[in-house]
């Protein structure tokens, strides 16, 4: 080990692992101890010291209580075992598919004097680590394979000793950053193979997630009330352990975590601080892409089949906006980390799919409702379609509120649908102080009843929507959320698709997801706004030669002579919380924008 600190944390850590080990020792004595108890009851019985009618009763009761103890210790050690443990999912990356990747992690592990990872991963986050899947639930054959490289005759790998975890690194890592940045962000994480190689802190660690997999076990729903009771028991045990080694396996993971840093202080030591900031630098540009870009087109049953790439786009274009750009020259002009990979399109695809699969809930395969969208066909195949979407959602919420259309004897089309249509409706009448609404023409069911009583049709309105907003407007916004949950529901209603068949699918269960839902659901007022925003700019598009675009940074955006057109939010917000369209009026009529003309609906 190089160097004090490394040395003291890795003595550490091994000490806390033989804490954690005491405590299954401890648990195992208790186990055993009515056995105990009960082989002193038989000797005696047979050296002629214990006899007698109580001792006979006495050795048939902790006999009896010794059975029951065994069998459940044996019962709850099996399920320990046997149990899988949670792992993350990812996307494999064989050695064939990623020599050059798998050269430099080795070279990196020869450098740090530590095991080598048996395989590595893709994760769809701005972060690396190892993971153990030594579990046999954990590597079936197939995860094998890419463990080791493709030797002719030779079989899949069977390791003495304690087999090094798989490195899993972040996807966008490999997209943004250079070769030399990526070899100095993992050193640390690499050796921390040289500690999962000690023995103790291996099983300590098995101990471990062994009893958190045992607690989920516990804890599955779908069981008869015997076996609910038993699997109860089970989850108690299961906790009172862990809650007795939980404070010795955070130190013993803290000892591991200085024991690596210290071994590769010496390593690109360097570099890696220059390639910190890259990696801050990735995860604003990740979460942004994601929310901004990639979400539309989910809701769409679009998946970007790119996402990797969009994010350097969008990482390049956020240090052009910050005036970075000088300084991220000369990296960029460095051999990329996605050369590492033999078909980087390939990997990119999976991993997109496996995003939009936990940050969305979309089906494990492509299908007519799920298909992949290139970068260059977004702005059509998204975001012309979400905003006509929402533009026929809005008109049909005031088809139902009985809204009249607005009326243009000059247009193709008198009464279609119209801008015009929904600003009459949502301008404040000059004459009367107390708007009225039109009664509905339709019927709404109960849930539906329940989502819109008190934004618009009861006095205490304003109390149960805190949103400023007039009377009409806070009326249609109940009736947009009522539509979008209806739609919602029956979308989930719909089968998902065909679950996924890669080596990693059995990892974790299509019905948890998505896992890491990106936004919470939106208010009312932002659901109006932005149903009325896509209406704009149908209209645009339509009446004023306008044409849908995509900022890598803000998502779908509205290009008016090839230019981004000016922010809309604060126009539209006048629209609905004060019921004043002359700020918006006037900006169409200097963009040529015609709300009179009816406009395509999907």
């Amino acid at each position: 080990m190089t160097g004090t600190g490394g040395e003291l944390g890795a003595r550490a850590a091994r000490s806390r692992a033989l804490a954690v080990l005491r405590v299954r020792s401890r648990a195992l004595a208790v186990a055993l101890l009515p056995a105990a108890a009960e082989v002193i009851l038989l000797t005696g019985a047979a050296t002629g010291q214990f006899t007698g009618q109580g001792w006979d009763t006495a050795r048939w009761v902790v006999g009896v209580i010794a059975v029951l103890v065994l069998l459940a210790a044996a019962g709850i050690a099996l399920v320990v075992a046997r149990a899988r443990p949670a792992a993350s999912p990812t996307v494999p990356v064989s050695e064939r598919s990623a020599p050059d990747l798998y050269r430099m992690v080795r070279d990196l592990a020869d450098r740090l004097d530590v095991p080598a990872p048996s395989a590595i991963a893709l994760t769809p986050d701005c972060d690396s680590w190892l993971e153990d899947r030594t579990h046999p639930a954990h590597a079936p054959p197939v995860t094998r394979a890419h463990a080791e490289p493709v030797v002719p005759g030779a079989r899949p790998e069977r390791r003495l000793g304690v087999p090094a975890p798989v490195l899993v690194i972040g996807s966008p890592f490999l997209w943004w950053m250079r070769v030399a940045e990526l070899r100095a962000v993992l050193a640390p994480v690499v050796a921390g193979t040289g500690p999962s190689a000690q023995p103790d802190i291996a099983a300590a660690r098995r101990f471990v997630r062994g009893l958190d997999a045992a607690v989920a076990v516990a804890d599955a729903p779908g069981r008869g009330p015997l076996t609910r009771g038993v699997y109860a028991a089970l989850g108690r045990v299961a906790r009172l352990l862990l809650r007795g080694c939980r404070e010795h396996a955070a130190l013993m993971e803290r000892g591991v975590a200085t024991a690596a840093a210290e071994r590769a202080h010496a390593v690109d030591y360097g570099p890696r601080i220059a390639a910190q900031e890259q990696v801050g630098l990735a995860y604003a540009g990740w979460d942004r892409l994601l929310t901004k870009v990639a979400l539309p087109a989910w809701r769409m049953g679009r998946w970007p089949a790119r996402l990797d790439v969009g994010v350097a786009a969008a990482l390049t274009e956020l240090s052009r906006r910050d005036r970075l750009a000088d300084g991220f020259a000369a990296r960029l002009g460095e051999r990329p980390a996605c050369d590492l990979l033999e078909e980087p399109g390939v990997v990119d695809e999976a991993v997109s799919l496996l995003t939009a699969r936990l940050f969305h809930g979309g089906p494990a395969e492509s299908g007519p409702s799920w298909a992949p969208v290139d970068w260059q066909a977004y702005p059509e195949e998204v975001v012309d379609r979400t905003w006509r979407a929402e533009a026929a959602r809005l008109h049909r919420v005031l088809d139902s509120l009985g809204v009249s259309p607005s009326l243009d004897p000059a247009t193709p089309d008198p009464g279609g649908p119209t801008l015009a249509r929904v600003l009459d409706h949502l301008t404040e009448p000059a004459a009367d102080t107390t708007p009225t609404v039109p009664a509905p023409t339709a019927p709404l069911d109960n849930e539906d009843n329940d989502r819109t009583e008190g934004n618009a049709n009861t006095p205490d309105s304003a109390d149960a929507d805190p949103d400023p907003a007039t009377e009409r407007s806070a009326l249609l916004a109940a009736r947009l959320s009522a539509a979008l949950a209806r739609e919602e529901r029956e979308e989930s209603a719909a089968p998902r698709g065909a679950r996924a068949q890669g080596p990693d699918s059995a990892l974790w269960e299509d019905g948890d997801l998505p896992l890491f839902p990106l936004q919470p659901p939106p208010t009312g007022r932002e659901l109006l706004a932005a149903h009325i925003t896509a209406m704009i700019c149908c209209a645009a598009v339509d009446t004023a030669g306008a044409a849908p675009g995509l900022d890598w940074l803000d998502g779908p955006t509205l290009l008016l002579d090839g230019e981004r057109a000016a922010d809309l939010t604060p126009k539209v917000l006048s629209l609905i919380e004060e019921g004043d369209p002359a700020p918006l009026r006037a900006w169409l009529a200097a963009s040529g924008i015609r709300p009179e003309k009816p406009v395509r609906l999907v």
